[in-house]
């Protein structure tokens, strides 16, 4: 597919599991489950501030793609612990409370990590 562009963020898990950070074909932008991991390797200590981390390597990636926030028509979001809902919803919503994309909030029973809480794709339409 000649329309198809691969972004990665340099994680560490990207060439291991074989997937990219998000890809774009044609107008379609699919961002990857993401965790709020820092640029250092450290995980934030909430889940408010790893659901923020997580959204900004989501719209850097995004933007990479040549996508911009408003252009976002669906998130998923997978928590370890409903109880988060709160922290996680008010990191979810600066982000795109006006912008209001469809969502769903998962409860799992573990991510990639035993530090992470939160995980979050997106999908947008240029």
């Amino acid at each position: 597919m000649a329309d198809r562009q691969l972004i990665s963020s340099g994680s560490k898990w990207e060439p291991l599991l074989g997937y990219s950070r998000a890809v774009r074909a044609g107008n379609v932008v699919h961002v990857s489950g993401t965790v709020g991991v820092n640029a250092d390797g450290s995980v934030p200590q909430s889940a408010k501030a790893q659901a923020s981390r997580a959204l900004e390597i989501i719209l850097d990636a995004l933007s990479q793609a040549g996508a911009k926030v408003t252009d976002v028509v669906r998130t998923r979001i997978y928590v370890t612990n409903m109880d988060d809902f709160d922290e996680i919803a008010a990191a979810h919503g600066a982000v795109f409370g006006v912008i209001r994309p469809a969502t769903a909030i998962i409860e799992v029973a573990r991510l990639a990590g035993p530090d992470f809480v939160v995980e979050i794709e997106a999908e947008a339409i240029i």
